[in-house]
């Protein structure tokens, strides 16, 4: 049966409703960061440039670095963002959108984030590299959808005894990264730890202007969490939304940060931008080896 059409909304020209796009527009290499103006930092690498669109948020280049074919594409922040992106994304790839119907032979994107991040360990510097070997989901997005060929029931239950987590939020999810993106990023110069993706930018992540918090030690329980030696490295807004949905849709996916402040000691970079330039060239060069 074809997917209805209030389901899957296309554009007057057949794009995909949200981002603008077509599946002769994009790549199989994706790279997602969440400025818009970040896709122009990154495509100006390029070689070459075959298409660019922006509507709202997502804008999205696709051009080809070093003989290599990749789509940068701007989600915008939030795991509500990563929803849109990633199912559109895979729409793209894996549904007719002529008849609406799913594609019997299924195609794999390879996306890597590049984002910037806070630093949960006094040990990970400022404008240090982390890369997220799981997501950490602490929004409640993923349980819209059917998660338990994804999840990590040991880890999630450590955690939730760990902070005495309230059950009135949402439940933990722990999602693991593609092996083989985080093989081909990581070197000597690359942290590594669980990547914990929160719903907001303030309460949800521990910071106090006028509103007292659920949980006063939250950031605490959370930077002293340890299984198996798994820690958690970093606190950002989209990272277990990418790995969930990408798992369960069949794409890899892993994300690297630029660490621009350390909570821990309350540090923040001199100079953020450098080093999210120094990331971009960095990503680069690994993705095409």
């Amino acid at each position: 049966m074809p997917i209805k059409q209030s389901e899957l909304i296309l554009n007057p020209d057949g794009s995909v409703y949200h981002l603008n796009l077509r599946p002769e527009n994009i790549a199989k290499n994706i790279i997602f960061v969440g400025d818009q103006d970040r896709v122009d930092k990154i495509s100006k690498h390029f070689d070459s440039i075959q298409f660019t669109t922006q509507k709202r948020e997502f804008k999205t280049t696709t051009g080809t670095y070093k003989g290599k074919q990749f789509s940068v594409m701007s989600t915008g922040i939030g795991p509500d963002n990563i929803d849109i992106v990633v199912n559109e994304l895979d729409a793209l790839v894996n549904i007719d959108l002529e008849t609406r119907q799913p594609k019997k032979e299924l195609t794999s994107l390879n996306i890597v984030r590049i984002g910037t991040s806070g630093s949960l360990q006094a040990d990970i510097p400022v404008d240090s590299f982390v890369i997220g070997s799981h997501g950490l989901d602490l929004n409640g997005m993923l349980h819209s959808y059917q998660i338990n060929t994804i999840s990590n029931p040991n880890i999630e239950e450590a955690f939730v005894k760990h902070t005495n987590w309230s059950p009135k939020k949402a439940y933990p999810i722990i999602v693991k990264n593609s092996q083989e993106l985080e093989d081909k990023l990581k070197s000597e110069k690359t942290f590594h730890g669980i990547t914990a993706t929160a719903g907001g930018f303030y309460g949800p992540q521990g910071r106090i202007l006028r509103l007292a918090l659920q949980d006063n030690d939250l950031n605490h329980k959370i930077d002293s969490f340890n299984f198996n030696k798994n820690r958690i490295t970093n606190l950002e807004m989209e990272t277990s939304a990418i790995y969930g949905l990408s798992a369960l849709l069949g794409h890899n996916a892993c994300s690297i940060n630029a660490i621009i402040a350390n909570r821990a000691n309350g540090t923040f970079s001199n100079n953020p931008g450098k080093v999210v330039a120094e990331l971009i060239e960095y990503t680069l060069e690994k993705l095409i080896q």
